[in-house]
């Protein structure tokens, strides 16, 4: 038996897989989408709720009276728009997703542009190119791209799985996979939400991982489905490309494993190499290091694992700087950003011998931060290595700063600040902020 092609499953491609009215679908419409008509409306800032509850953007006055003077918060976006979940930064633009229908893009610290999607939770964003990738509580990625006419217009030019990719792998019944309580789905097609999205280097390849287990690797020339790998016992909460053709995911059966990547024909093949990782907490955050020779996995326990290429990825250590779990991590140079559900965000710097230390804790947020981005500062000296850092939080805002990587080691005394339970989401366990459904 195989499951049976319903047009609400795809039809304007809904969050709440309602029949959409009076928009029939063509297959030889441009898109093959009709929501796409509603998404790629003008951007008109008067009709944002900006203009009723505007985002705070200011300048922090006073310094960040941290352990490093060089380390300041420079910045707020604030609004009561959802909390946020993730954020993109690409030259002087910042991308960020929250739980309202929302995508925001920021320019210097103020609204520059934006666009809506009818998915509601946007759990993850990554730039490929002229491309914006953002995907969904729905399983479903969408596709976006700045209008040539208009910089502050976005349009979305597909969703994956395309309408198109969907109808055609439905006629073959061997392309049916049997999924929870007995449902049998294309095997094309996430069930459940998308917790991250990664690229290849050369952005050839995306990869979607998700609740329902699985990741899949899209091309992005066409945007089709290449390979779909069951790849854990519980939900996948994150996936990192490596180089070599290496894939690292982690997962909230609290396993962290590692996939080799073979090109067959015009496919791909993704052979499991080895298991670095198997612990009762789940693993909520991944980070790979530019130069591609470390890896970081965050835990729902407070600690953050690392493992160093060199040494065939043997593991070298755990930093612990939180109370309550990490749910992100970010990269920038030699420094390690690690944010938490204790509201904290801990600066981690690596030495020759990979060991690390704790620079600074960065503490501003009332809620627990969900996401982080870093760039380069463009405003620091040649011969000086200054980030921008990115924090989102579900205390539904956005927080800048400027972290250099000429910090003084923190004191021993530096602790995260100690949450307010009050402050938090009902969860049954703080601990397990950043597993399956968090």
């Amino acid at each position: 038996m195989y499951g049976k092609l319903k047009k609400d499953e795809f039809d304007g491609y809904n969050s709440d897989n309602h029949q959409r009215k009076n928009n029939p679908i063509t297959m030889d419409a441009p898109h093959l989408d009709p929501q796409m008509e509603a998404d790629n409306a003008p951007y008109d800032a008067s009709l944002s709720p900006l203009s009723k509850s505007p985002w705070s953007s200011h300048m922090n006055e006073d310094a960040f009276a941290g352990s490093n003077e060089n380390d300041a918060l420079v910045g707020s976006l604030v609004r009561e728009e959802g909390h946020i979940y993730s954020l993109a930064a690409t030259k002087d633009l910042l991308y960020t997703g929250s739980d309202s229908k929302n995508i925001r893009v920021w320019k210097n610290q103020e609204e520059f542009a934006g666009f809506k999607s009818n998915s509601g939770l946007v759990k993850a964003i990554v730039i490929a190119g002229e491309k914006i990738l953002t995907g969904h509580q729905d399983g479903r990625i969408r596709v976006w791209k700045v209008s040539g006419k208009n910089d502050q217009q976005h349009k979305r030019v597909a969703t994956l799985p395309t309408l198109r990719n969907y109808i055609k792998c439905s006629m073959k019944p061997s392309n049916y996979v049997e999924v929870r309580r007995r449902r049998n789905l294309i095997w094309i097609k996430h069930y459940d939400a998308i917790s991250c999205l990664s690229l290849t280097e050369d952005h050839s390849l995306i990869y979607s991982a998700s609740w329902d287990k699985t990741f899949k690797v899209w091309r992005t020339s066409n945007f089709k489905c290449l390979e779909s790998v069951t790849a854990h016992d519980d939900a996948v909460n994150a996936l990192v490309v490596g180089l070599d053709g290496m894939v690292f995911t982690g997962s909230a059966d609290g396993t962290v494993k590692i996939w080799r990547r073979e090109v067959q024909g015009k496919g791909t093949k993704h052979l499991f190499s080895q298991t670095l990782l198997k612990q009762e907490c789940a693993v909520t955050a991944l980070a790979i290091n530019e130069e591609g020779n470390v890896l970081y996995a965050g835990s729902s326990d407070g600690l953050v694992n690392y493992w160093v290429r060199e040494t065939n990825l043997e593991h070298k250590g755990v930093l612990r700087g939180h109370k309550l779990a990490v749910l992100c991590l970010a990269t920038a140079g030699s420094l390690v950003f690690s944010g938490s559900a204790d509201m904290a965000i801990c600066v981690w710097k690596r030495s020759l011998n990979d060991d690390h230390t704790c620079v600074n804790i960065l503490s501003g947020h009332t809620g627990p931060v969900k996401c982080l981005a870093a760039e380069r500062d463009p405003e620091a000296m040649c011969n000086e290595r200054r980030w921008i850092l990115y924090s989102g939080s579900l205390d539904k805002s956005v927080k800048v700063w400027k972290v250099s990587e000429n910090a003084a080691s923190a004191h021993n005394n530096h602790q995260p600040p100690r949450p307010s339970l009050d402050q938090f989401p009902r969860v049954s366990s703080l601990r397990k902020m950043g597993s399956k459904r968090y």
